[in-house]
């Protein structure tokens, strides 16, 4: 059977969805698209300019006249950057602050329209691994694989914790909790394409598996699919 040309990853935050999609993806010879990053690279902005989180049009505004790529290729060890109106923000979206606030920028229709838009276009440039909440449900919902990530709230906690550390950033493990608590029932809940499974996506647990674990189980779907 041919390899599926798009591949779905869902999942709450620090699920491991992007770095099981970026290995993934190397794998395969695909591109990967993190759309989260995209969400973050906005709420970055919409801190910049000091915008009211509760100010719906004006992050619909922003939203819409914002350019958000990803730029492809050895950046600095990275394999993408982020980046925003030409100013390349990858370093900034892993702080506190952006935490914090990218579920009100995410739950807002005309945002999320925005960004969905801009996603389906990078999905049609060749093979892709896309990541993200709604990938599978309403981003690319004739995807030939989806796969639905998912782990304890504890464990997310922990990931999340080392992940800011390795990158030099200050953290305390029950403020990750919370927040990541938090971030889940605002993802779930909000009116505009809620964090969900996709009815026919493959669930995987990730809680006792190492990345190459899940990515090898990912790979026996793509074989199998």
């Amino acid at each position: 059977m041919p390899r599926p040309a798009t591949i779905a990853l869902d999942g709450p935050v620090a699920s491991g969805k992007t770095t099981v999609g970026l290995r993934l993806a190397q794998r395969l010879g695909y591109r990967f698209i993190d759309t989260g990053a995209m969400y973050r690279a906005l709420t970055w902005k919409a801190l910049k300019a000091s915008l009211d989180f509760q100010d719906q049009a004006g992050l619909a505004r922003l939203a819409a006249s914002t350019s958000v790529d990803l730029v492809w290729g050895n950046h600095g060890g990275r394999p993408f950057s982020v980046v925003v109106d030409r100013e390349d923000v990858t370093d900034e979206l892993r702080r506190a602050e952006v935490d914090r606030s990218v579920s009100l920028v995410a739950r807002v229709p005309e945002v999320r329209r925005a960004l969905v838009a801009r996603q389906r276009d990078m999905a049609l440039e060749g093979p892709v691994v896309m990541a993200g909440r709604d990938i599978g449900t309403v981003v690319l919902p004739a995807a030939q694989l989806k796969v639905y990530l998912d782990a304890s709230p504890e464990v997310r906690a922990l990931r999340r914790y080392h992940e800011l550390r390795a990158m030099g950033i200050g953290s305390d493990y029950q403020d990750i909790l919370d927040g990541l608590t938090r971030r889940d029932d605002l993802d779930s809940s909000r009116a505009d394409s809620p964090l969900r499974p996709a009815a026919d996506a493959r669930h995987i647990n990730t809680d006792a598996l190492t990345l190459e674990q899940v990515v090898d189980a990912i790979l026996g779907l793509v074989g199998n699919n």
